[in-house]
């Protein structure tokens, strides 16, 4: 099987988060990714990771007022300064959480700027951040969301386009996160795509296709889908970034059998 991690933004929802990583623990995980640690001391949560003998394998670069409904700022011409300074920012925590890849959340497009505007920013974006990672030896992760039913005008929306942003930087340091809800959302064939993105993969996320759910309670089959990465030798994290239809113990019947 797959090493697999829980995502903290979306798992044990039940308690509040700096409980999750012990439950993530006693529930049979040995690795945590969330959306953003930004909110608490680096040194808190290292302490509750160290606690529950946890690895720490991703978390986002700040994605500006993820509140107010924005999605990552890497493409608006307007924010570079705070993009960098995010840059920055992430670097620290993850030297703090002993962790060595994050991920790019490229943005909405906005409507004042040209679609060419937008990409232009996001490869500048995208190379600067690369270059500051490679000096504090990390990994930049890209995903590409759905732009269906998630996300509306998000700029990096198919493999395809991530892929081409990767060309275009040209960084060893550069590779792909591969949502495997969203990428059934847009693009399905799943087993295939991730066979040819193999060598530019190097982290997977997961949750049922209709709902956004665990396993089995969609169209996908990861039984398949577990085998198929098993197969093909994939030896990075697969994170379980979904919303637990019920309880988030009761909802691990495809990590823990029988639960």
């Amino acid at each position: 099987m797959p090493r697999f991690a829980a995502n903290l933004s979306m798992l044990f929802t039940e308690v509040p988060f700096l409980e999750r990583f012990e439950r993530a623990a006693a529930s049979g995980f040995r690795a945590v990714e969330y959306l953003f640690p930004y909110e608490w001391p680096a040194e808190e949560l290292a302490q509750r990771l160290q606690a529950n003998g946890l690895t720490q394998v991703l978390f986002n670069l700040p994605p500006g007022d993820w509140h107010s409904g924005e999605r990552g700022i890497a493409c608006l011409p307007d924010r570079v300064e705070e993009f960098r300074a995010g840059v920055e920012q992430g670097i620290a925590y993850a030297r703090g959480l002993g962790n060595t890849r994050l991920n790019c959340l490229a943005g909405l497009k906005p409507a004042e700027f040209s679609e060419e505007e937008a990409w232009s920013t996001l490869v500048e974006n995208v190379q600067y951040a690369a270059d500051r990672f490679a000096e504090a030896g990390l990994t930049l992760c890209l995903e590409a969301i759905n732009s269906r039913v998630d996300m509306p005008g998000f700029l990096l929306d198919t493999t395809g386009k991530v892929m081409e942003l990767i060309e275009a930087v040209d960084a060893d340091n550069v590779r792909l996160q591969y949502d495997i809800y969203h990428m059934q959302v847009m693009e399905g064939d799943l087993v295939r795509s991730m066979e040819c993105l193999l060598p530019w993969i190097a982290h997977i996320q997961f949750a049922d296709n209709p709902g956004r759910n665990e396993p089995g309670t969609g169209e996908i089959n990861f039984s398949n889908v577990f085998a198929a990465l098993d197969r093909l030798g994939y030896a990075g994290w697969v994170s379980a970034e979904y919303r637990p239809s019920v309880v988030t113990e009761a909802s691990l019947g495809w990590f823990r059998p029988g639960c």
